[in-house]
């Protein structure tokens, strides 16, 4: 299945931001938290607001190890987060709108307060979802 971005290159505010979930959490790679804050974002009912996001950081991933075994299963919830939200599923559609979920989940995740440990990630998940 054909990505949305074959590179991803996090602002330096998500990098600053990853680096002190990395310290919470004790996940050591980027790929892992991002792929929780891209989940993150997608479970949130309203649409990310359009903001451009600099890639003014050094912290690039290719989508294959962003997605990891999951890539097929990210690209299909994406898909359907932008059909969803009366978006389209055009290539550009796609890569913007994952890179602006992409930096809320991180955003989100990092001004948890209650995100202190691996284990908060996991209650996060659990928390029954919102409806829109």
């Amino acid at each position: 299945m054909e990505p949305p971005v074959n590179r991803i290159q996090l602002s330096q505010t998500a990098k600053d931001q990853l680096i002190k979930l990395k310290r919470a959490t004790k996940i050591d790679q980027w790929n892992i938290l991002c792929r929780w804050a891209f989940c993150r974002s997608l479970a949130e009912p309203t649409i990310p607001s359009p903001v451009p996001i600099p890639a003014d950081s050094n912290v690039e991933l290719s989508w294959q190890v962003f997605g990891g075994e999951t890539s097929d299963i990210l690209i299909v919830a994406l898909k359907q987060r932008c059909h969803n939200d009366n978006l389209g599923t055009d290539k550009e559609t796609l890569a913007t709108q994952f890179r602006l979920h992409l930096h809320r989940g991180i955003g989100y995740l990092a001004g948890d307060p209650n995100l202190k440990k691996i284990e908060d990630l996991v209650e996060i998940a659990l928390q029954p979802s919102k409806s829109k």
